[in-house]
């Protein structure tokens, strides 16, 4: 079982900035893919960006050149650092993480945007 401790949310105004962090928990087996969604009010969840192990990332056509995932997997942690953000970004950010024997969600931690 892998435990997700994400924080930086909070709230900023259009075209300011955000950097989301994620620590996963020591665990027996290799945490492989780690990722944001994130779930507006109303709207169903959707991926932000994911970054393998080894470092390939994709991300949202609608955060493109906006939003930068990274990770340290020394430290099992994934950041998401948001850029010329819009209110249109406003939801619930998650933090996922996946092994081989699961994949695993944080509790959410809200970002609003105002105009």
């Amino acid at each position: 079982q892998v435990r997700l401790a994400e924080s930086g949310g909070g709230l900023v105004q259009a075209g300011g900035s955000l950097r989301l962090s994620c620590a996963a928990s020591a665990s027996t087996f290799r945490i492989n893919d780690m990722g944001w969604y994130r779930q507006a009010p109303g709207k169903q969840r959707e991926l932000v960006a994911t970054i393998t192990r080894g470092g390939n990332m994709n991300y949202a056509d609608s955060v493109k050149g906006r939003f930068t995932i990274s990770r340290d997997n020394a430290k099992n942690t994934v950041y998401l650092q948001m850029n010329s953000l819009n209110p249109e970004d406003t939801a619930v950010y998650y933090c996922n993480a996946q092994q081989i024997i699961g994949t695993y969600w944080g509790q959410g931690t809200q970002v609003t945007v105002s105009s």
